[in-house]
């Protein structure tokens, strides 16, 4: 009897970040759910094959509470892939599991190369500025991705570092996911997220509003929302506090 020796392949454990949106319900519970209701209603399929966190952090729920709220969010059509701020005695082996580490705040961060440069600095003087004089900060280039091609329905574009500027349209039932702002040269019709990594001072600009949703640093505006007389306008929208604020170009 022969025995055959095969070299086995190691398991590639590999380790890798994408873009979830975070939901942070609020009591009542079933207050918070009509909410979500009204929103999934205006803009269809916002939360369709869209993965989704839950954040509980500080929110005075049980067990029992916290699964049949995850049940009522699955039948939904809402994809919880796991739960942020909860304490271990809340979660079991049938929920999804805990997660920590997400970084809300910076819109992108500093690029490898720049570090890499910042390191080899290190070795080399530079000359001192003349006294009295504040020294010279090194700018460095907020990313942005230019699209020169229209957003047909159904595709996403999705750009967590910094400005998307499309300069074609956006079709119904396509988004645009920014961590910066938003530049659209044609016609949006479809959904236009920015400021999607936490970053209050993105912007909105279009060339004609038909959008079915806007959103900026998490606050939203669907097509019910938005004033008729911005409707086939330019527009710019910004942030005021907790409130959107929108203004024509022309």
């Amino acid at each position: 009897m022969t025995k055959v020796l095969t070299d086995s392949r190691p398991i590639r454990l590999k380790g890798r970040s994408f873009l979830a949106l975070v939901l942070s319900p609020e009591l009542p519970l079933g207050s918070w759910l009509q909410q979500l209701d009204d929103l999934a209603e205006r803009s269809a399929g916002f939360f369709l094959r869209r993965p989704i966190v839950l954040d509980v952090q500080g929110l005075e729920i049980s067990r029992p509470e916290l699964k049949e709220l995850i049940d009522d969010l699955g039948k939904r059509n809402v994809r919880i892939i796991g739960i942020e701020g909860a304490k271990s005695s809340l979660l079991g082996f049938d929920m999804p599991p805990a997660m920590s580490g997400g970084k809300p705040a910076p819109d992108f961060e500093q690029p490898a190369e720049d570090a890499a440069v910042g390191t080899a600095d290190e070795h080399h003087s530079e000359p001192a500025a003349p006294a009295g004089q504040p020294e010279s900060q090194p700018v460095r280039p907020v990313p942005s991705l230019i699209i020169d091609q229209p957003v047909r329905s159904g595709q996403s574009v999705i750009f967590p570092e910094g400005d998307v500027t499309i300069v074609a349209s956006v079709a119904s039932g396509a988004e645009v996911v920014a961590g910066g702002s938003i530049h659209v040269y044609g016609t949006l019709r479809g959904r236009a997220m920015a400021g999607s990594m936490g970053n209050s001072s993105a912007r909105i600009f279009c060339s004609k509003l038909e959008a079915e949703l806007l959103a900026i640093d998490g606050l939203y505006k669907t097509a019910e929302d938005i004033e008729p007389q911005l409707r086939g306008r330019a527009v710019h929208l910004w942030l005021e506090g907790d409130s959107i604020m929108t203004n024509t170009l022309n």
